[in-house]
């Protein structure tokens, strides 16, 4: 499909449903990073999402018997909304499909909206293939949530409106990454108007499919993707998306989850709105960015896509947000089993706040403890507790990074077994739903034991479980073949520093 990008965008119809965000001035931020920094208000469309836009520019311009035929959609999240907010004002007969997986107050955020919902397969990919299937079998049109002319330009008018709210020249833009649509629509519109402007787009660095697809030169698949940044958790970047980044697009950041967390607590102390994690993505991108390259006195507008956040996934936003603002040192310590051993540890310490002190007697001469301590600078701070500890003589693990130590051993540190056991330990992403667990279990072998489970839920389609299994004298094929078998995404573990100090 032909389309002139800027025609399309500044003739869109989207205000039929979409507002006009506003740009707030992020004064802390601004100030912090001795920047002028804007944010541009996407988490204030009626479903919190800028995702309304490319839905009804899209759907407003089907044909007359495009309408009559209805329309079908996959997705667990804000493309849902968009596409169900604008059947809803075309008076369209729609159809989304959503993984079984997906949370009841998504559901029900679409289901409001009068259109009809089938629950179908585990994944966002298997629900995608239904729709297709079922696009072709009823004679429904498919909306792509981002891989299409017209989605892109409907997103476009995000840049549409920066243009029309800016009175001085923008010097660089940081756009959250999923399947592109909405970079791609803006980056256009953008460098039409500022051709010397910088545009960054941002991702999670467990779901790089833009900054992958660019090394290779081509759209690439990820065999697996993240789901922290639900909202931009995509394994490949659209054909049409990719092909306007690639000429468009200046670079891409790629953020941890902590780093992401603490931009989700910078944009709720300059705004009150607690942003979803994928609207999060440009602040934290731009902070990096900043950090990185000492960039001062630019102006800059960052995007928050939205705001679709689940109440219950607040504690996990909490728990890594210290962390990712380097105010937090993980440290796995070992002490002399004796009285006195954790007031002389506090003496080394100092005045530092410890936040979290876990331990549990594991034999006569000494213990491990898994130690919390904040720091006021991430990189001078946490250099001079390394040193004071090796002049001391601690044997100490720096555990900040280590992911099964922050999703599951602080909430598990409880000493060694005693028992000689064939321990292999596994991270898993069980999905949310009824017989997850059984299905695990009817798969492994019927002489293995489970030696260690711990379960975490953050309110996404998937709960993170670690995993002990003891499988005594059997041949490591059979766990392989196991593993293969249950197709559920995992990590082993078994050499990890965290598990061996407590739990080995």
């Amino acid at each position: 499909m032909n389309i002139n990008y800027i025609k399309e965008i500044n003739n869109s119809r989207v205000y039929d449903v979409a507002e006009n965000t506003p740009l707030s001035l992020l004064n802390k931020i601004s100030l912090k990073y001795n920047n002028t920094v804007y944010l541009k208000r996407e988490d204030l469309q009626p479903i919190f999402s800028f995702k309304c836009r490319g839905a009804y520019n899209k759907i407003s311009n089907l044909t007359i018997s495009e309408k009559a035929s209805g329309i079908i959609a996959a997705s667990a999240g804000n493309h849902a909304q968009g596409v169900a907010l604008s059947a809803s004002k075309l008076n369209i007969e729609a159809l989304i499909v959503m993984p079984t997986t997906t949370p009841s107050i998504k559901i029900d955020s679409v289901k409001k909206f009068g259109v009809k919902v089938k629950l179908y397969g585990d994944s966002f990919d298997e629900a995608y293939e239904y729709a297709l299937m079922t696009s072709k079998k009823e004679g429904r049109v498919f909306i792509h949530p981002f891989d299409d002319p017209l989605v892109i330009s409907g997103q476009g008018t995000v840049a549409k409106e920066i243009v029309e709210q800016t009175k001085v020249t923008p010097d660089i833009f940081f756009v959250p990454v999923g399947g592109g649509g909405l970079i791609s629509g803006m980056s256009i519109y953008l460098k039409e108007h500022y051709p010397n402007c910088k545009i960054y787009g941002v991702e999670s660095e467990d779901a790089p499919t833009l900054y992958t697809s660019l090394k290779n030169k081509k759209p690439t698949s990820l065999e697996q993707v993240g789901l922290f940044v639900d909202g931009c958790a995509v394994k490949r970047i659209g054909e049409e998306t990719f092909k306007i980044s690639k000429e468009y697009v200046d670079d891409v950041i790629l953020v941890s989850i902590d780093e992401t967390c603490a931009a989700i607590k910078d944009i709720y102390e300059d705004t009150r709105v607690m942003s979803e994690p994928a609207g999060a993505l440009a602040i934290a991108g731009m902070k990096k960015f900043i950090l990185s390259n000492d960039v001062n006195n630019k102006k800059i507008i960052a995007i928050n896509s939205g705001a679709n956040l689940n109440f219950d996934r607040l504690r996990h936003v909490t728990e890594r947000t210290e962390i990712g603002e380097g105010k937090e040192l993980l440290l796995s310590v070992k002490i002399p089993e004796k009285s006195g051993s954790f007031r002389a540890f506090c003496e080394v310490i100092g005045k530092r706040s410890i936040s979290e002190f876990n331990y549990r007697y594991a034999n006569e001469k000494s213990a491990n403890v898994f130690v919390g301590i904040k720091t006021d600078d991430k990189e001078k701070d946490t250099q001079n507790i390394f040193k004071v500890l090796n002049n001391k003589k601690y044997d100490f693990i720096d555990l900040t990074m280590n992911e099964v130590a922050k999703l599951h051993l602080r909430y598990m540190v409880g000493g060694h077994t005693n028992s000689k056991i064939n321990e292999k330990l596994f991270r898993f992403e069980f999905p949310e739903k009824p017989g997850a667990l059984l299905n695990f279990l009817n798969k492994m072998q019927k002489d293995w034991d489970i030696t260690l489970f711990h379960y975490r839920n953050h309110g996404s389609a998937f709960g993170r479980v670690l995993v002990g299994i003891d499988i005594g004298n059997h041949n490591e094929n059979d766990l392989v073949k196991f593993l293969k078998d249950l197709d559920y995404k995992y990590t082993e573990e078994t050499e990890n520093e965290g598990y061996r100090s407590f739990l080995k």
